[in-house]
């Protein structure tokens, strides 16, 4: 009977719980990360001074407001949430300021994955916060052209709308779904540009050379 009351207890406490209607997201998995935990969100793998290998020094100092709800959702069907700026532009070795705020009531992440991990745990930066809150974090980029994901993490919130791209010098190519920047769905790079043209063409060609077999036929 104890046993089973102390297993019941452990697995109260890592269930999330709600705080004025707010999830409260459990960060003891990150714990190899970098991290500042406030009650108004989370700073994950900040970065003010430690440059990546390809960088002699910051190239540029850039400060970026980005608002994140509702209302930036847009026009397009299916979108819930958006933010202020869906892509955001600097030059390779910039040190970034992001002031990140949460326009909702619940909580939104910005987040870029994909940066070298031997300078940030799992190549990523990633800033929280709590809906009606604001944090602000910073980091370095590395010095090639790369373009990398901007996402909210929390569940379906990437799918409804919160999608992004970071684009380091003159990148690397757009990412597929970013509003207002790129196509919805992915476009497979081993296929050629024009292949609704070709499957097309051969559609018509099989077609005419069936109707001629069957003419001789």
């Amino acid at each position: 009977m104890a046993r089973g009351i102390r297993w019941f207890a452990g697995v109260l406490l890592i269930l999330p719980v709600s705080i004025n209607g707010q999830e409260v997201v459990d960060h003891t998995e990150h714990g190899h990360h970098q991290m500042e935990v406030i009650p108004a969100g989370v700073v994950m793998n900040e970065n003010h001074a430690t440059l990546p290998r390809d960088c002699d020094k910051v190239s540029r100092d850039y400060q970026f407001n980005i608002r994140a709800g509702r209302a930036y959702a847009g026009e397009h069907p299916g979108r819930i949430f958006g933010m202020s700026q869906h892509e955001v532009r600097v030059e390779p070795c910039s040190r970034i300021e992001i002031t990140f705020v949460n326009e909702d009531e619940v909580r939104h992440q910005w987040m870029v994955h994909g940066l070298p991990k031997y300078l940030y745990p799992a190549g990523m930066f990633h800033i929280e916060a709590a809906g009606g809150h604001s944090m602000k974090g910073t980091f370095i980029v590395p010095g090639d052209d790369q373009t990398f994901l901007i996402h909210c993490d929390m569940a379906q919130h990437m799918e409804k709308g919160m999608r992004g791209q970071l684009v380091v010098g003159e990148g690397s190519g757009d990412l597929w779904g970013v509003p207002g920047v790129s196509d919805e769905f992915y476009r497979f790079s081993y296929l050629p540009a024009p292949t609704l043209l070709l499957a097309s063409l051969a559609l018509i060609f099989g077609f005419v050379t069936s109707l001629w077999w069957l003419k001789r036929s």
